[in-house]
């Protein structure tokens, strides 16, 4: 069975969880990371050498980096009826851009909303800083509501790894309480859609921490 070695607050373990579910993928989950530790450990940077979370074990096989798995277990697992990682080459192209933003650009950016605002105890919080964080994060988001216009999904038509990746990423940004930000109608009925998912309320809705 699929061993999937991370922590269920970690973003990037949400995605492969996530993606998982869609795919109706069985697998054992351990925890790893901040407070169950073993990530530093020699077991742990035999699979992982950068000591980070998520890391698979797929048989002898082992992964680690959470865009890379989702694709993987996509390639690996999908069926046509399920394809969460298109063939057609433009359209897979597409999915890889949104995945490759996620980590160049979009994550960076909300790493600092995300800490100040559930990370850090109310009292010792810097909103000024925050909340400069979060605008800068608004214009990404606002990236995104332009892509929308005339789209259901990110790419191709159907739900796919770029809707996973860059969801899981919204659900931090738009439901937290606390910051400002700008109106984003598309990026909320598509928001809406991810979160009608059965494996989005099991693995994406639960409380921030």
């Amino acid at each position: 069975m699929l061993k999937i070695w991370g922590r269920t607050n970690s973003v990037n373990v949400q995605k492969v969880l996530w993606c998982c579910d869609e795919l109706s993928l069985p697998y054992e989950r351990i925890d790893a990371g901040m407070q169950y530790g073993r990530n530093h450990e020699p077991e742990y940077l035999a699979m992982n050498p950068n000591g980070k979370i998520p890391v698979i074990e797929d048989g002898d096989y082992m992964l680690w980096e959470s865009n890379a798995i989702v694709r993987y277990l996509a390639m690996q697992y999908g069926s046509p009826a399920n394809n969460l990682y298109p063939d057609d080459p433009k359209v897979r192209a597409g999915v890889d851009r949104w995945l490759d933003w996620s980590l160049s650009t979009l994550q960076p950016a909300d790493r600092p909303v995300f800490v100040g605002m559930i990370r850090t105890p109310k009292e010792k919080r810097d909103m000024a800083a925050i909340q400069a964080a979060a605008g800068e994060a608004a214009k990404l988001w606002q990236i995104v509501e332009a892509h929308l216009k005339g789209r259901h999904y990110l790419e191709g038509g159907a739900f796919s790894l770029a809707d996973m990746v860059i969801g899981a990423f919204c659900r931090r940004y738009i439901e937290l309480d606390g910051i400002e930000r700008p109106s984003l109608p598309l990026v909320q009925e598509w928001y809406a859609r991810l979160k009608a998912r059965p494996a989005f309320q099991r693995h994406i809705a639960p409380t921030l921490s």
